[in-house]
């Protein structure tokens, strides 16, 4: 099983940037495709992006195509989720999540998941 620990969430102004982390331990992460969903209160953990094995390709979100960027680096076993130009509609937990599966935008085929780390953003 591989442990997922997520940080770099925080309060940020509308149109601003954050970094967010998402480190590894107990299984090498090339054995994965990763991902990144979030959750809004009151509403479903919806996908945000993935990443393949080897970071060639990645899909995200229509919701945040052109403005997020996630990349990884599997010598330091991290994922990270570069977020910019970020919106109101941006607040929620973000969670980072790793896949057995060719990389996949569905929530019920990521098998470990991170606790989760909250951005805010405000208007």
């Amino acid at each position: 099983q591989v442990q997922l620990v997520e940080s770099g969430g925080g309060l940020v102004q509308a149109g601003g940037s954050l970094r967010l982390s998402c480190a590894a331990s107990g299984r090498t992460l090339s054995m994965y495709s990763m991902g990144w969903f979030r959750q809004a209160p009151g509403k479903e953990r919806e996908f945000v992006a993935v990443i393949s094995l080897s970071g060639g390709s990645a899909y995200y979100a229509d919701s945040v195509k052109g403005r997020f960027t996630i990349s990884r680096d599997n010598a330091k076993n991290t994922v990270y989720l570069r977020m910019s130009s970020l919106k109101p509609d941006d607040t929620a937990v973000y969670y980072c999540a790793a896949t057995r599966y060719p990389y996949s935008d569905a929530r019920e085929k990521y098998s470990n998941w991170g606790q989760g780390t909250q951005v805010t953003v405000s208007s």
